[in-house]
């Protein structure tokens, strides 16, 4: 006989899709989420406590991991990150913004594939370095013709940056053996009696990183085209 499923607690995720969308305080709509279902598992409210109060120990430290780094990045800035990485760029006569973008594709894919997913990210890498130097690229590109790059063209680029980090790592990281994807889908298939090998299916995502890289590669070299038009 099948036992029946208690489907009231999933009442916490409505409260958190609610909340976001009344644009609430995000501590106070987790929190209510969390009580809503707390209350609707039947669960006592000294039980609940307890819960609220390990989760907050085992994650009071999570904040300072992301937001130390941000602020280091955000004091490289102030004191000329892009304007470097800018000047760094423009010494690189052959240098477009297309083919920037193609080597930290590949760099990013490469990367993700050995399981180094921390070396990117919009953060960190794509607003402070990637970003500038493709705009760096591009004007002094355009500057060898007479031509500016406008703020059309800049987010753009700008946009292709960022597409480039999640094309390199949602691709790349697939490769890696260890990914906790290939082990939730291995953990799935398992649980349907059927038995797949990790790397035979970490093997299969190379195939669909290299139609990635290729048809992102394309989409790239057409950003070079896009900026010669835009501003003839």
């Amino acid at each position: 006989m099948q036992t029946a499923v208690n489907m009231w607690p999933l009442l916490g995720v409505a409260v958190i899709v609610l909340g976001f969308l009344l644009r609430l305080h995000p501590v106070l709509v987790v929190v209510a989420a969390c009580f809503t279902t707390g209350f609707a598992a039947l669960m006592p409210v000294e039980a609940l406590l307890a819960s609220l109060g390990t989760a907050f120990v085992k994650t009071r430290n999570l904040p300072m991991i992301y937001l130390l780094p941000l602020a280091a990045i955000g004091l490289l800035e102030r004191f000329g990150l892009r304007e470097h990485a800018q000047a760094a760029i423009s010494r690189v006569r052959s240098a477009t913004a297309g083919r920037l973008l193609i080597v930290y594709l590949f760099v990013r894919e490469t990367s993700a594939a050995m399981g180094l997913t921390a070396l990117g990210g919009h953060p960190s890498m794509v607003r402070p370095v990637v970003a500038p130097m493709a705009e760096g690229a591009a004007e002094v590109q355009l500057a060898a013709q007479g031509k500016t790059l406008g703020e059309e063209q800049r987010y753009r680029i700008r946009a292709m940056a960022a597409a480039t980090d999640n094309v390199g790592l949602f691709f790349g990281e697939d490769i890696f053996v260890a990914f906790g994807a290939i082990v939730l889908m291995q953990t799935v298939l398992r649980a349907e009696g059927i038995e797949v090998d990790p790397l035979h299916m970490a093997l299969w995502g190379i195939p669909t990183a290299i139609c990635a890289f290729i048809i992102h590669a394309w989409n790239l070299n057409r950003l070079d085209r896009y900026l010669r038009r835009s501003v003839a």
